[in-house]
């Protein structure tokens, strides 16, 4: 059995404020939570003009209160920027709003250019270095365990505690962090979107093989972030992903922005150079009606040994995006 979690990313769009974004991020969690998704992530990026979510813990306090059943998380935390000890406490914090519904993502990369990291952290590269050892704490404060004799943590408690404690995650787009994940036993989520599925099957199988059982984890538990887009017929599907992939192809030349309209993007026709890269970008695009995007995302799914799935669109107009996870939610409903 397959199941489906939702990864947002707060993406600015021509026409409409950043602020509008975060909100229509809010009212995609709530509509995700009827219809049955597992969870809804939430991602943080700085100083970026077209991912616009900063803050993820914040914006997950406002989900947690709007919702009741789905898990939320972050997709994720990068954790150089910060104490591991802070951290904890916000996501403890979380934890006592929605007991049982909070899952911890961190990630080492900076989500960000060089100098907006040092500004967030001026010792951001020497805390890179010392990731390890922040996910070791992270996992003992977050959890409630004592951290080994000799660590000055030892004896510090991060509040609230509670009876139930946020699930921590690993998420990478390399081994590196399948490697890490595997050693400390915790879940681990492959960015697939980012990498178009490059190393996903060498990293996810690093994973199972060097994983060590934990207590909260006695077994592995890889799933992947995908990004896909679904409408009621195909024709629909590609007009709705032209906005995508015009930015896919800006940013490939280092221009970022917000995300263009299926109607701007037509009054810019492409160039010759530019038709064969859109061909490349729609070569391994999961995009189509709902029955053709489920059943790619079966395929990879059944390919990697994978039994979650979490998904990421992107479109212009708010509705396209919901249709698209009503449209797969109605087609893995009964697996």
């Amino acid at each position: 059995m397959i199941r489906l979690s939702v990864l947002d990313q707060s993406v600015a769009v021509t026409g409409r404020s950043a602020d509008a974004s975060i909100r229509e991020t809010l009212a995609l969690a709530q509509h995700c939570e009827t219809l049955g998704y597992q969870r809804f992530w939430v991602s943080e990026h700085h100083s970026h003009p077209t991912i616009v979510g900063s803050a993820p813990e914040v914006l997950m306090a406002a989900i947690a209160a709007t919702t009741q059943r789905i898990r939320i998380g972050s997709a994720g935390v990068m954790l150089p920027h910060y104490s591991a000890l802070k951290v904890a406490e916000q996501f403890r914090v979380l934890e006592a709003l929605a007991p049982g519904r909070i899952d911890l993502g961190v990630g080492r990369a900076p989500g960000s250019d060089g100098r907006t990291a040092q500004l967030l952290n001026p010792q951001t590269r020497s805390a890179a270095d010392h990731f390890p050892l922040q996910v070791r704490e992270l996992q003992a404060w977050v959890s409630g365990t004592e951290l080994p004799e000799g660590h000055p943590g030892r004896g510090v408690t991060a509040e609230p505690r509670g009876p139930t404690a946020p699930t921590l995650w690993m998420l990478g787009s390399s081994n590196y962090g399948a490697q890490l994940a595997a050693h400390y036993g915790l879940p681990y989520a492959f960015a697939w979107f980012i990498t178009d599925g490059q190393g996903a099957e060498e990293a996810i199988a690093l994973y199972r093989e060097l994983y060590r059982p934990s207590v909260q984890h006695p077994q592995p538990q890889p799933a992947l972030c995908l990004w896909a887009l679904a409408a009621d017929t195909e024709e629909d599907a590609w007009h709705h992903f032209s906005g995508r992939e015009r930015w896919k192809m800006d940013r490939n030349r280092g221009v970022l922005g917000a995300l263009q309209s299926p109607a701007e993007v037509a009054l810019l026709p492409y160039s010759p150079s530019e038709k064969i890269q859109a061909e490349q970008i729609r070569r391994s695009a999961l995009v189509g009606s709902g029955a053709q995007v489920a059943e790619k995302l079966r395929h990879l799914a059944a390919a990697l040994e994978i039994e979650e799935l979490v998904v990421i669109t992107w479109a212009h107009d708010p509705a396209v995006r919901r249709r698209s996870y009503e449209l797969l939610a109605a087609q893995f409903r009964t697996d």
